[in-house]
């Protein structure tokens, strides 16, 4: 494959509109999407992922949206594998291509490979998860900003699974997850252009609060309800779920579950914009800017050097 094939990818934090952006630009380029929203890939979970409509997915071909079950593990090495196995196919057909999604781990991994994590020794594993089962996540939480500020900085701290990840990698090996993922940035066989979106701090927190209202008024609580058997599962320990559970288990109101599915959103757009600031030549655009950005990217793709 040559180097005259270009990956665009739209990046920015959750409710800003980057599906909505990624079809103008696929429609424009003629072309297919890879989404890397990690937890869109899971088929059983569609309202509380605000996955794209049915329009939407019919506008431009999309992969990676209900691609998996809740009871597969997707990690984020076996994401690379597959999507860089996927846009070797596409790139047989397409010159350009667009990945669209706010999982910046997922992202970096395609485009710059994921460190091979050493193996982490089951016991430690097993105490972390026993802590979390009887002490909560806030000790964990506390733990992994006193070793790791700079991965705790980034990552979704409502997410246990990517908690004792960090924590396991750096009891079994006495080196932070942080310094795991600045390795040797690996060489990928196209180009890739980065946008960015990003908007005043209050439309985006009050886009985020009118999609978790619709959310629920599209009938969140009964897809939750179908997947109460599986909540131990990974996948469904995140926003919008977490939350409902413990309101169909009578922990808190419904009132207070909405109240923090909103808050606990707003902080995870606020990781995902302190981890994309740290992109390298990421170009940063407003979600209106549309056409803008089309014209951007055709100028970059013109100046490109080809092999």
């Amino acid at each position: 494959m040559n180097k005259s094939k270009v990956l665009i990818v739209i990046a920015g934090p959750t409710a800003i509109g980057k599906t909505a952006l990624a079809i103008k630009i696929a429609q424009h380029f003629n072309t297919e999407i890879l989404s890397a929203d990690s937890r869109q890939f899971f088929k059983e979970m569609s309202i509380g992922t605000a996955k794209p409509t049915n329009e939407e997915l019919q506008a431009a071909k999309h992969h990676f949206i209900n691609s998996h079950s809740i009871k597969e593990q997707v990690s984020v090495g076996s994401y690379e594998k597959e999507a860089l196995e996927l846009l070797h196919q596409l790139f047989q057909s397409h010159d350009v291509l667009v990945m669209v999604g706010g999982s910046g781990l997922y992202i970096n991994a395609v485009l710059h490979g994921f460190d091979e994590l050493p193996p982490v020794k089951e016991h430690i594993r097993k105490s972390l998860n026993d802590k979390l089962l009887n002490e909560g996540i806030i000790p964990l939480q506390q733990e992994l900003q006193a070793i790791d500020p700079a991965y705790y900085a980034e990552v979704d701290i409502h997410n246990p699974q990517r908690i004792i990840r960090a924590l396991e990698v750096y009891h079994s090996t006495g080196t932070t997850f942080s310094s795991f993922r600045s390795g040797i940035k690996k060489e990928r066989p196209f180009k890739t252009i980065i946008i960015g979106l990003d908007m005043p701090r209050e439309k985006l927190y009050e886009r985020i609060n009118t999609r978790v209202d619709l959310m629920i008024a599209q009938g969140l609580i009964d897809e939750v309800k179908t997947l109460q058997e599986y909540k131990h599962l990974n996948s469904l320990n995140t926003v919008g779920y977490s939350e409902i559970f413990d309101f169909l288990e009578g922990k808190i109101t419904l009132v207070q579950a909405i109240d923090a599915i909103k808050q606990n959103t707003r902080r995870f757009a606020k990781r995902q914009l302190t981890w994309f600031r740290k992109t390298e030549n990421i170009h940063w655009f407003s979600p209106e800017e549309e056409k803008k950005v089309i014209s951007f990217i055709e100028k970059e793709i013109t100046s490109l050097p080809h092999d």
